[in-house]
């Protein structure tokens, strides 16, 4: 069977591995990294550039480079609150789908769309790693990610050309990475998993090849990225109080800052302080302004001291929900790169009274572990049985806009489950099924995950029959049906609602990604032509050299081939392509007559031109 791989798509970074053996092993992108850069960039000259490359352009083209995209994935414009919108590209609030808006090339850019690029160069990637195409994967995501994120992520994929096979919870990924489910003995463990965008806390239970997540909860709108948030608040608010600008209006310091506030955290992970110096931030009245600070982790702790208590609440609730004391928790395992920060790790400590287990790199164990859940519906990894559950309540609306709960958070998953409805009024046409998913008692301070119509029999209140059936998959994503009892009649839906795109969407951006994969192909093959050719004219020159010292060679020869090395160094910079082709034929044809000349030997250089149809 063709290989499987596992993608853990993150919000600052991105991770892909494969079972070789059995065993999960990181596979290397093309620039020999094993972490990608959750970012995609467009130059002016409309390159696509993902992950490393796109990072480090993304001072000098903040605009058009967009990271931490996986914030929005799902969600709608109405949703997101003023932090998440303090990034440096524009996010268009003219409808509730999220727009990315790129100006360099004029076009707005889902959420899915930009995730979908990180995701296919993952795959290529693994292509190139194991000498074949790669169709298949398993994503992860965050525990606490809703039906909308769930099914937007496996959208990505689809528009990235990728069969997704699973869509698995990034703690649950976690365990399998630890090979806790090996264990003769059960145990309950706790996994602290705090990424770039979202906070998740599982506990679980695992052993004897089993293992089964006992409650999940968290914070969708607490990561890594918010404590970067408080070191830019920082720099700028005290900007701001010295020179009176606004750095977050400017989007070259937003992201200056930004990346300034990252490398920051992270030298304070290992370090007491570190040293911010940002020169010529800003130009007043002609004259540049710098920042130079030293930030102490002391001083860190203290601006992140709101964040630090909202880890707090996930931990108490997990471990309720999971009906258990903190005494009958096992370990605790560490996944995501923001648990490097101490104070974390000293919360998490303290809260349930054990060590950490940092065995593993935090940001390689969740793409380890949907690696061999890639192996085991790939057949390479047997007798093991994965049980997880729903993480919020799923219901619909009924009358007085309360919402009925048809499966409660925490219910095993695969299900299906149904419940029973009458009509309220006489004489109905028509019900309306409005889906819900959350935990409060009205409907409308739940998430809406779609609404659609089932037409009836008409007839007195409280005589219809409506029946409503929810079925989650293994990824723990939704269908449902509605059938009147009465005239057999049924609907179903599989929540479009739910996603931000509709399935026309969905196949419009993956013929836009196929095109576009095609181009940068072309683009790739060109760019080799052009490198072989000037290298080819190197060699010409060098060539000359010797071609000089022999007695027969004349000053016309050396004119004529000095002449269509010009030509051909014309043509690349113009990047006429044909015009390569036609003077590289020339040259060649003149370098043969001239040696035949001065040497009596057909002596052609042996210079690598790789063919381009243009």
């Amino acid at each position: 069977m063709a290989k499987v791989i596992g993608i853990d798509l993150g919000t600052s970074n991105s991770v892909c591995a494969v079972m070789q053996g059995s065993k999960p092993q990181i596979i290397s992108n093309s620039e020999g990294s094993t972490i990608t850069p959750s970012v995609v960039a467009y130059t002016k000259k409309g390159n696509l550039l993902i992950g490393q490359s796109a990072k480090r352009q993304s001072v000098v083209n903040p605009e058009n480079t967009f990271y931490s995209v996986k914030r929005f994935i799902g969600r709608k414009s109405s949703e997101l609150t003023e932090e998440l919108r303090a990034v440096s590209y524009k996010i268009s609030q003219e409808t509730d789908i999220i727009k990315i808006a790129c100006p360099l090339l004029e076009k707005d850019f889902t959420a899915e769309e930009i995730s979908a690029q990180i995701l296919r160069k993952l795959a290529n990637d693994a292509s190139k790693y194991l000498g074949e195409k790669i169709k298949k994967a398993v994503i992860t995501v965050p525990a606490y990610f809703n039906d909308s994120q769930r099914r937007a992520t496996e959208d990505a994929g689809r528009i990235a050309g990728l069969e997704v096979l699973r869509i698995v919870n990034e703690p649950t990924a976690a365990s399998l990475s630890y090979g806790l489910e090996k264990k003769e003995i059960e145990e309950t463990i706790l996994v602290f998993d705090l990424g770039g965008g979202t906070l998740d806390v599982s506990i679980l239970e695992v052993g004897e090849g089993v293992i089964e997540v006992l409650s999940t909860c968290g914070d969708p709108q607490l990561g890594g990225d918010d404590y970067d948030a408080v070191i830019v608040q920082n720099l700028s608010g005290g900007f701001y109080k010295k020179n009176n600008i606004d750095l977050t209006k400017k989007s070259n310091a937003v992201q200056r800052l930004t990346e300034a506030a990252e490398k920051a955290k992270i030298e304070l992970s290992s370090l007491k302080q570190t040293a911010i110096y940002l020169p010529f931030i800003a130009i007043i009245k002609g004259v540049s302004k710098h920042i130079d600070m030293v930030l102490t982790r002391a001083r860190f702790e203290k601006l992140c001291s709101r964040l630090i208590k909202r880890c707090k609440n996930p931990i108490r609730k997990a471990v309720k929900y999971a009906k258990l004391t903190v005494s009958q928790i096992d370990e605790t395992v560490l996944v995501g790169g923001s648990t490097r920060i101490p104070v974390v790790q000293e919360l998490v400590k303290k809260l349930v009274k054990k060590k950490p287990n940092k065995s593993l790199n935090p940001d390689e164990v969740v793409a380890l572990g949907a690696a061999i859940q890639a192996g085991v519906l790939s057949g390479e990894v047997h007798s093991m049985v994965l049980i997880d559950r729903t993480p919020l309540s799923l219901g619909i609306e009924t009358y007085g806009g309360i919402m009925a709960k048809i499966v409660p958070k925490g219910t095993v998953i695969p299900v299906r489950k149904s419940e029973r409805f009458s009509t309220a009024t006489d004489d109905q046409p028509s019900v309306d099924i409005h889906i819900l998913q959350g935990e409060r008692k009205l409907a409308r301070d739940n998430k809406s995950l779609g609404i659609f119509s089932l037409e009836i029999e008409p007839a007195k209140k409280g005589v219809a029959q409506i029946e409503i059936f929810f079925d989650i998959d293994a990824s723990g994503i939704l269908s449902v049906t509605a059938k009147d009892n009465i005239t057999n009649k049924e609907r179903s839906m599989t929540i479009s609602g739910a996603s931000t795109l509709s399935e026309e969407d969905i196949e419009r951006m993956i013929r836009d990604a196929d095109r576009n994969a095609a181009a940068d192909k072309e683009k790739l093959k060109q760019i080799k032509m052009k490198n072989n050719i000037s290298e080819y004219c190197d060699e010409i020159r060098k060539k000359l050299n010797t071609l000089e010292l022999k007695p027969r060679f004349t000053t016309e020869s050396k004119k004529k081939i000095e002449s269509g090395i010009n030509d051909l160094k014309g043509a690349i910079n113009n990047e006429d392509y044909s015009a390569m082709k036609k003077f590289r034929i020339n040259l060649e044809k003149l370098l043969k007559s001239v040696e035949s000349v001065v040497s009596n030997i057909s002596n052609v250089i042996d210079v690598e031109i790789i063919d381009v149809d243009v």
